[in-house]
């Protein structure tokens, strides 16, 4: 028997962690056509480059994820998106998401949410390997700088996803594991304080900021990490080191990461409205996006989340928990009884930005307005298609792109970007940090601006133009004011179910009830009755971090620590 050499797969994007075993025989001996060996990557900068560029996404590693591409970093355009783990959607049909609605999740039963440790790991001994392998080759000094940052960026990434779902993560450093790897080392599976994953990561940034073009100009391919990036990264990281639930960091410090961002003085809130915001490759606004061409389809979101009765399969669908969140167009809230509300045209007069997210009865829509209602709505269960009617009344706006087909859609929709960090967040990560240090008006030393100066920039933007908030806010009423700007200005872009653990509020609303809405028609107008959309919604204290699989802890001979309240 000889041992073949390790093989780098650019197609399946994945580097094979094993020594391939096979006899002399010639015919076992044939090189795969498929792979390119390492000694390739090792030696030629072109593939090495291409396997860099590569880490940007990931191995496809549970049913109906990333469908039509390999996934990226989260679960961006995927058929049930993350939102619909939290209190903004319900997954219409099911695909492993109720488990975690109704909380029952286990470390052998994560549903759709189990592929974070193992693809972070992955990705992570992946940048290794190209990082050893950049240390070795020759290549251009100032070039060889910027794919070693570019790397700790991607590595950097997969942590945060690790600590914002697990809290307390393995740190591997510049190593590259391998089957023969000694076991018995504690080192291996020793999961660092939440501080020390944090001030890693944090570091990491800093050498990849340092590093980094400010644009992606010239041979810097449009979406790869630049200086922005990296810095926007460790703003929500520091960010969330400051919150209650991490309790790892200071405001101050997430004050100072969100201004290191500000100061570029690259990025703005785009002014061609909010709706357009998330159909553009390139705006102001977007500092770090994923990007599909026609040659690299994700999930066909039209069809995929659209109303039943235009064909749809009616996926992420809003719930009335978040309908209520949204404010009146005059900044005050539906239960103000001077907000001006009408419980008998609940839809009228809100904040512009419900309406690019959300579809509602009477809600314009290509060729005719949403009929959600009974009898006879086009969109509700006497309409078409109505095993995909909507279990909440609501339909998901956000990200659709009304100038694709929704009916056969293959292969002519699906391009839109998916924007993992954008100025809008970095404002309200300012506003946050500087709020809970410094209080709502007062201007941090080595800052541009206040708390309420930030929120009012994402609350003025072009199609939105909401209320300023006003001066003399106490401490508190500006908490309030910051976590609704995020709650609608973030709305299913990933957000809420970090934000609602990391306040310590989620065994507050994730137990309540995932709320709808039937929709009568009458002779005069329309009645509306609440509905359970989705019954046993639940959440635990343990549910503040994801199990660890329990494939994971096996594996590593039970030396590997489960997160608390999962062990039974």
């Amino acid at each position: 028997m000889n041992n073949k050499s390790i093989y780098i797969s650019l197609l399946g994007l994945s580097l094979i962690s094993m020594s391939i075993v096979g006899c002399k025989k010639d015919f076992l001996n044939v090189e795969p056509t498929d792979r390119i060996a390492t000694t390739t990557v090792e030696t030629d900068t072109a593939v090495l480059e291409a396997f860099i560029t590569n880490r940007y996404i990931g191995t496809r590693l549970q049913e109906k994820e990333a469908d039509g591409s390999a996934p990226g970093f989260g679960r961006g355009f995927e058929y049930s998106m993350w939102s619909s783990f939290t209190d903004e959607s319900v997954y219409n049909n099911d695909d492993a998401t109720w488990l975690i609605q109704r909380g029952q999740l286990e470390p052998e039963n994560l549903g759709s949410a189990g592929v974070y440790w193992g693809r972070s790991y992955r990705s992570i001994r992946e940048c290794n390997y190209a990082l050893g392998v950049l240390a070795k080759i020759e290549m251009s000094a100032v070039h060889k700088k910027q794919l070693v940052a570019e790397l700790k960026f991607v590595r950097a990434f997969r942590y945060q996803d690790l600590i914002r779902n697990y809290g307390r993560v393995v740190l591997m450093g510049d190593k590259v594991t391998n089957l023969t790897d000694n076991l018995q080392d504690p080192a291996l599976f020793e999961r660092a304080p939440i501080k020390e994953c944090i001030d890693y990561v944090a570091a990491q940034l800093d050498q990849a900021a340092a590093d980094l073009p400010l644009d992606n100009s010239g041979s810097w391919i449009v979406g790869r990490a630049t200086k922005g990036a990296a810095l926007a990264l460790k703003s929500r990281l520091l960010l969330y080191a400051a919150s209650p639930l991490y309790n790892a960091g200071t405001w101050q410090a997430a004050i100072t990461a969100a201004q290191a961002v500000i100061s570029l003085n690259k990025y703005g809130i785009y002014s061609g409205g909010y709706a357009n915001l998330f159909l553009t490759d390139q705006s102001n606004e977007v500092i770090f996006a994923r990007l599909f061409t026609k040659n690299a389809n994700h999930t066909h979101l039209e069809i995929a989340n659209g109303p039943n009765g235009y064909g749809g399969w009616g996926g992420n669908l809003p719930m009335q928990n978040l309908v209520d969140d949204y404010e009146m167009a005059n900044g005050k809230a539906i239960t103000d009884p001077t907000s001006g509300y009408d419980s008998n045209e609940p839809y009228k007069g809100r904040d512009p930005r419900f309406a690019a997210t959300i579809l509602y009865n009477g809600a314009a829509y290509r060729e005719r307005n949403i009929e959600t209602f009974i009898p006879g709505g086009k969109d509700s269960k006497d309409g078409n298609d109505n095993w995909n009617t909507s279990k909440t009344g609501y339909y998901l706006k956000k990200f659709m792109n009304d100038a694709y087909p929704l009916q056969n859609p293959w292969g002519n929709a699906g391009f839109q970007p998916w924007i993992y960090f954008r100025y809008a967040e970095i404002l309200l990560n300012y506003a946050e940090a500087a709020n809970e240090a410094y209080g709502p008006d007062a201007v941090p030393a080595g800052s541009t601006m206040s708390a309420r100066q930030a929120i009012n920039m994402v609350r003025a933007r072009a199609g939105v133009n909401m209320p300023e908030l006003a001066v003399g806010l106490t401490q508190s009423q500006m908490r309030d004011a910051v976590r609704y700007e995020r709650r609608v200005e973030l709305a299913f872009e990933e957000h809420r179910f970090y934000d609602v653990r990391r306040w310590k509020i989620a065994d507050v609303t994730e137990n309540k009830p995932a709320r709808g809405v039937i929709i009568t028609q009458t002779g005069s107008g329309f009645t509306y009755t609440p509905k359970v959309a989705l019954d046993g919604r639940k959440f635990e204290t343990k549910h503040y971090w994801l199990p660890i699989p329990r494939a994971e802890i096996l594996a590593s001979g039970g030396k590997l620590e489960q997160n608390p309240g999962y062990n039974k």
